[in-house]
């Protein structure tokens, strides 16, 4: 029986034009009857380097029996010159989060989507531990399961204090093995009691991965990379939702 988690996530493309630029992660956040598609902002705006697209692809199960049938959708990123993304900002500048509501009036009546919502998002009381156990559902590197347009899950855990903002920013560290792709992938948690307030999916959404963290002074010929990720505090999904 296939677990609701999977069907959280999906698969996205950018483009520029007809041109495929990259390939991301992207999770589902419902918040009442609204539907968003929340990845990392590098996946649609990147300045640093030049990441520009004009628009993403993303896929949707459309038989929640034969998981091998979906159909993919096309968002354009700019609406009359604007874009069309939330994205927030705080003290330390720009956070990687961005959400677009998708109208869920042009999702197919079939469509097979599990979502998380706000009952997922960690109430301040709840701390975990470091060393907690995390898992990142994403497509690293765009691998996954080709016939049933499956993510795959990778394990991590908490490596920085859980509630602070790491060097000032606002993210925790996860300690685990990530690659290019995973960025917006969902950060979540095994509730540990059956009848939690994470409601019907029995997770936590403790973040937004990010990217990975690297020391610019690493010798690249001796030192091995940190293994460190950036993990964005998933209760800025509360204020890029709001109406």
């Amino acid at each position: 029986m296939l677990e609701p988690l999977l069907l959280t996530t999906t698969a996205i493309r950018t483009f520029a034009g007809n041109n495929h630029l990259t390939n991301a992660t992207g999770f589902f956040f419902r918040r009442g009857a609204r539907l968003f598609l929340v990845t990392s902002r590098h996946v649609v705006i990147d300045e640093p380097s030049g990441h520009m697209p004009d628009r993403i692809e993303f896929e949707v199960h459309t038989d929640a029996i034969n998981l091998t049938q979906s159909i993919g959708f096309s968002i354009l990123l700019y609406r009359d010159g604007t874009s069309i993304w939330r994205q927030g900002q705080d003290s330390a500048g720009s956070i990687d989060v961005a959400v677009v509501e998708i109208d869920r009036e042009a999702l197919p009546d079939t469509a097979s989507i599990a979502a998380f919502t706000p009952e997922n998002i960690p109430a301040p009381e709840l701390q975990p531990e470091i060393g907690s156990s995390l898992l990142v559902i994403g497509f690293p590197l765009g691998f996954h399961d080709t016939l049933h347009h499956m993510p795959v899950v990778r394990h991590a855990v908490i490596a920085s204090s859980f509630g602070l903002r790491f060097q000032g920013n606002g993210y925790f560290l996860a300690d685990g093995r990530t690659h290019r792709g995973t960025s917006g992938a969902p950060v979540v948690m095994k509730t540990q009691v059956e009848n939690s307030s994470a409601g019907q999916l029995p997770y936590y959404l403790l973040g937004i991965h990010s990217a990975r963290l690297d020391v610019g002074t690493r010798d690249h010929q001796i030192d091995e990379a940190l293994g460190l990720n950036c993990t964005w505090y998933a209760d800025i999904l509360m204020t890029l939702t709001e109406s």
